[in-house]
């Protein structure tokens, strides 16, 4: 077994104009300060990094990763969430992604595709410059609009949607191979990806291919009375990242899953800080040290309650308290009496 990494911080939910959250520099202090020993990185913020100069030149990434480490840090992984749901959009939500695009494909589906795809493999390109072995994405999504089963889904509609999705991923992923780094879909709602089956689907469509692993996050799970704990051990060989965030499911004789577009205070489904939604992390964490998980414990938060900078400080010790330093010895040892082959035939009787 071995010891899961962190505490880990996913700076994209913190970043802003204001200090100290508006450079790499001062981010990174302050996570330091606050309890964490990592950070992971959004690479669609030109405040925290430049991707393309990380992904041409070597010495930017060793000048950003001694940066970090001066400030008591290191970068744990690179995220390409916005970009990775740019590589497949239906078109119900054109207008509703566009944003997350550089502005001159803005309103260019096909120019935005192609910028998506290229800025993923930038991404790759400069993690393998910074050392790292993994980076975190969505999938994106074609057959989404389609998840309810009304009207009837016309037979093939979503194995069309997969076979695309998974052409669009296989040279993205072909590259993560040439790179030496695992893309980790985090299995999220409005992705394609969203849930075990539907990863199985993408996964036997890309040729089981060794680089589509997950990012597993069990607040998702919980908001769709999915089994958090046996997802653990289902995909252990997958799970190639940690995202350690809350959430509770309080339905209600108004409302459920769907939660009644209402906002997220509202909703019977809801993100929380870490401690207090339903998530047992005792667990969590038992299981994943039990399957030798060694990445990074990385705190996401989203909360609809709670102030950021509060579920952050909390946050890191709410983890530093649940990792495990695994034993190197068994609990019994003390009682062992000795033995040899020929004393187990005997106690055996053969």
């Amino acid at each position: 077994m071995k010891t899961i990494k962190g505490p880990g911080l996913f700076l994209a939910q913190f970043a802003g104009d204001e200090a100290p959250f508006n450079s790499f520099d001062a981010i990174t202090k302050w996570a330091a300060d606050i309890g964490y020993k990592g950070v992971q990185v959004p690479t669609w913020d030109a405040r925290l990094i430049d991707l393309k100069q990380a992904a041409e030149s070597k010495g930017y990434c060793d000048d950003l990763a001694g940066q970090a480490r001066d400030n008591g840090v290191v970068i744990t992984e690179l995220s390409t969430h916005l970009q990775g749901q740019l590589v497949a959009v239906h078109p119900a939500y054109d207008e509703g992604f566009d944003g997350f695009a550089a502005p001159q494909v803005r309103g260019n589906p096909k120019a935005r595709q192609e910028w998506a795809v290229d800025q993923v493999k930038l991404a790759l390109t400069a993690s393998k410059h910074l050392g790292l072995n993994a980076m975190a994405s969505f999938s994106g999504a074609l057959a989404w609009p389609y998840l309810y089963p009304w009207p009837q889904r016309p037979a093939g509609l979503v194995e069309t949607a997969f076979d695309e999705l998974a052409r669009r991923w296989k040279p993205i992923l072909d590259h993560a191979e040439d790179c030496g780094v695992d893309i980790c879909y985090e299995i999220h709602p409005g992705e394609d990806l969203h849930d075990g089956i539907t990863y199985e689907m993408f996964l036997e469509r890309t040729g089981n291919h060794a680089r589509a692993c997950m990012l597993y996050d069990p607040s998702h799970y919980i908001l769709q009375c999915l089994d958090y704990l046996d997802n653990i051990d289902i995909y252990k060989d997958r799970i190639r990242m940690f995202h350690v965030k809350d959430a509770e499911f309080n339905p209600t004789g108004r409302q459920g899953v769907y939660g009644g577009f209402q906002s997220w205070v509202n909703r019977a489904g809801r993100f929380r800080s870490l401690g207090d939604g339903q998530v047992d992390f005792g667990a969590v964490f038992s299981k994943m040290t039990a399957n030798d998980f060694d990445g990074w414990a990385v705190v996401e938060w989203e909360c609809a309650l709670k102030h950021p900078e509060d579920g952050a400080r909390e946050g890191a010790e709410f983890v530093k308290h649940h990792i495990i330093r695994v034993t190197e010895k068994a609990f019994d040892d003390f009682a062992t009496g000795g033995t040899d082959e020929a004393a187990n035939r005997r106690m055996l009787g053969i």
